[in-house]
């Protein structure tokens, strides 16, 4: 495995640097050209590579930038780019009035995270990473709070409002064994409801406003690739959850692409396994 520089909790909210769902660790391939910020032109003769981020599932409610570390460094050694892992707050098991974490506050963290790195100057002022060039992936829950920023709703008021900053560096979205609509993975799945669903959205009769698959993009779409990965061998989300996605992407967007038949793993087990890491650092 190629030798990498491991940055870890780093705030991206500064004013709250010991809030460990607001901080996020760095993966850098030693094979880069580090440039300090304030230098006007790149150390080395190559350009500095894209950012690769991810943003972990969990159900809304757990996972940590820790348990991902393995596919972390997987993936920088792979592809030779930085890869950055983040945490965000999670809704409680037990909810209250008081200590609730409802959509869209995941969606609202990790927004911010992302406004973040297009703009941090790297560890110790170092940039080590092109901030006009990310690509995200998502997985499970974190397919849908990465759809939820770069896809908006058709009508009411949008919570979010991603800088055009953001939308324009993004180059590529993954997303794996993701969730997208609500009401149809109910359908499949209805003891979701009391086990996830209601904690992370609160209880109501349709969650069609908090389905991506019912959003459309914010911007012209011409520049952004997305693929869409299932796992034959997921039996917690369905095929039919990316296979809606999908379609709706097709009349969305220009470069919509899936793989739903290359990997067998179960959901998590998914990220464990080397031919997860090819087939997306391949895409990337």
């Amino acid at each position: 495995m190629e030798l990498l520089e491991e940055y870890t909790n780093i705030s991206y909210i500064p004013s709250e640097p010991c809030n460990n769902f607001h901080n996020f660790d760095i993966y850098i391939p030693k094979q880069y050209e580090p440039r300090n910020t304030s230098d006007e032109q790149p150390r080395g003769p190559h350009t500095i590579s894209p950012l690769v981020c991810f943003i972990h599932g969990g159900a809304w409610r757990s996972e940590d930038k820790l348990d991902h570390a393995g596919l972390a460094r997987r993936l920088a050694s792979f592809t030779g780019y930085a890869v950055a892992v983040t945490n965000y707050r999670l809704s409680p098991r037990e909810t209250t009035e008081a200590n609730a974490i409802h959509h869209p506050d995941h969606v609202k963290d990790v927004l911010r995270f992302l406004e973040f790195v297009i703009t941090w100057g790297g560890p110790h002022d170092i940039s080590v990473y092109d901030p006009n060039r990310l690509c995200l992936m998502g997985h499970s829950c974190g397919a849908h709070i990465l759809s939820s920023i770069f896809l908006e709703a058709k009508r009411g008021e949008d919570p979010l409002c991603p800088p055009a900053k953001l939308l324009e560096s993004t180059k590529a979205i993954i997303t794996s064994e993701g969730i997208y609509d609500i009401d149809l993975l109910l359908s499949s799945f209805p003891a979701y409801r009391a086990w996830f669903i209601e904690a992370a959205f609160g209880r109501r009769s349709t969650y069609e406003e908090a389905s991506v698959t019912k959003m459309i993009p914010r911007v012209a779409y011409h520049h952004l690739h997305w693929l869409i990965v299932h796992s034959k061998g997921d039996t917690l989300i369905d095929e039919a959850q990316s296979e809606a996605m999908y379609q709706h992407l097709l009349h969305n967007i220009p470069h919509a692409t899936r793989n739903f038949g290359e990997l067998k793993e179960e959901h998590n087990a998914v990220l464990t396994g080397g031919e997860f890491v090819q087939l997306v650092g391949q895409y990337i």
